[in-house]
């Protein structure tokens, strides 16, 4: 049996449609038939059929919305909040799971300069903020009106909850229990839960250079919050820092320390281009471009000659050939008597130059030779010569083959000739 008006319906009813009526919200027409698509109560204006759902609409934020949110993650330059509430009237609490996290930008969190999020805000608390942007992803705002901030907060050292204090210029929150003090941008409703309380936003010193005590204190260069020694999760401010926590500053930070930039190393050098004296922060490289500021911008717009491209190209084959003759070459000693031992293959290599490394490859459980060896050559140019005159040479009475070795420890190229798979016998 079909429903009519004022029938109560659940999801799958078939509906029974009046000559002239269209659908509204809550039915859709299938094959069979109106169906109700929602609970509730069929009603009709005379020329609409709709259901009037016994359930409130879910929540969705628009901009302009003030939210309730906690902060779940911090990063160099965004902070990450997970949406608790709408406040606003109308509509049911439960919020559809794509409106449930919003960023706020480290620029939209307090009226003055903060390298990092985690300089005014920490994971776990709680805050009131504004929608600014809806698509393609939601974004929210604390800064612009006093009731927006953080609510509640926890010490990051022990866990008791946070108190306002003016004791300490730009240090706003204390904790009762340990030496922790610090930063927040805080709401009027700081301590009210979300009722708004006194007017506490003297305290965010909006717009105001930050004193040289809190300064050592921010996330410079994009920090991550919880490598700053204010924001450690497990210890006051005044706790010296594990070696593990220092590495890890100091490669994301460049800083080594509680004090101070570390300095980068600056090598001395030439330009590849102009031939002019330079450095650069790190170690040049034989053969590789390196040039002075004003080629670099020369050659990035252009304004390079093919003639000083030319005489670049030269200086850094000429770079590559004498660094490739200073680091000599390695050999790869093919199809060796099982019975040859190092200073056979010394003497026998040595003739035809300085021999810096002679090993012989042996297996490891028996210890016995495994029928090849490597042989490096102080210069490029005598290991060449040895290949040369060496290949197919015999030691103990068997023809041994001669290849340069390749980075991984085999012979270098395919297997052309003299360079075929040798036979263990």
């Amino acid at each position: 049996m079909s429903s009519t008006t004022g029938d109560f319906v659940t999801p799958g009813n078939q509906v029974e449609v009046p000559a002239g009526a269209s659908l509204g919200s809550g039915l859709s027409e299938t094959e069979s038939g109106a169906i109700a698509l929602v609970s509730g109560t069929l009603i009709s204006d005379g020329d609409i059929l709709s259901v009037d759902a016994n359930s409130l609409e879910t929540n969705s934020p628009q901009i302009g919305d003030d939210v309730i949110a906690e902060v779940t993650k911090l990063m160099p330059k965004v902070a990450m909040i997970r949406i608790l509430h709408i406040e606003k009237d109308g509509g049911h609490r439960d919020l559809s799971a794509e409106n449930l996290f919003a960023d706020i930008f480290v620029t939209e969190i307090v009226d003055r300069f903060l390298p990092s999020p985690g300089d005014a805000m920490r994971s776990r608390d709680l805050i009131r903020a504004r929608i600014t942007q809806i698509e393609p992803n939601l974004k929210a705002s604390t800064r612009g009106s006093p009731e927006l901030g953080v609510l509640w907060a926890i010490c990051p050292a022990c866990g008791s909850e946070l108190t306002t204090s003016d004791d300490k210029q730009d240090f706003n929150v204390d904790c009762n229990r340990c030496d922790y003090s610090g930063y927040r941008v805080l709401s009027n409703g700081f301590g009210h839960g979300h009722i708004l309380g006194d007017d506490i936003q003297e305290l965010n010193r909006a717009g105001e250079r930050w004193s040289a005590e809190a300064e050592s204190n921010l996330g410079h260069e994009g920090a991550r919050p919880y490598l700053s020694p204010v924001a450690d999760h497990r210890r006051g401010i005044s706790h010296e820092a594990s070696p593990a926590a220092m590495r890890m500053r100091s490669a994301i930070t460049g800083k080594g320390g509680h004090g101070g930039g570390k300095q980068r190393i600056q090598h001395k050098t030439k330009c590849t281009l102009c031939g002019c004296e330079t450095t650069v922060p790190f170690v040049p490289t034989p053969g590789k471009p390196i040039r002075c500021k004003e080629c670099m911008d020369k050659v990035k717009e252009g304004k390079a000659t093919k003639e000083e491209l030319a005489a670049e190209r030269e200086v850094l084959t000429k770079a590559r050939t004498e660094a490739s003759e200073v680091a000599g070459i390695k050999l790869f000693i093919a199809r060796l008597s099982f019975d040859a031992n190092e200073d056979e293959l010394r003497n026998h290599f040595s003739t035809h130059g300085e021999i810096t490394e002679c090993s012989i490859a042996k297996d490891r459980d028996t210890g016995k030779s495994r029928g090849f060896a490597f042989v490096k050559f102080a210069s490029r140019k005598a290991g060449e010569k040895a290949i040369k005159e060496l290949d197919g040479s015999e030691i103990q009475g068997r023809k041994i083959s001669v290849q340069e070795s390749n980075d991984s420890g085999g012979r270098r190229g395919g297997r052309g000739k003299g360079n075929k798979r040798h036979n263990r016998r």
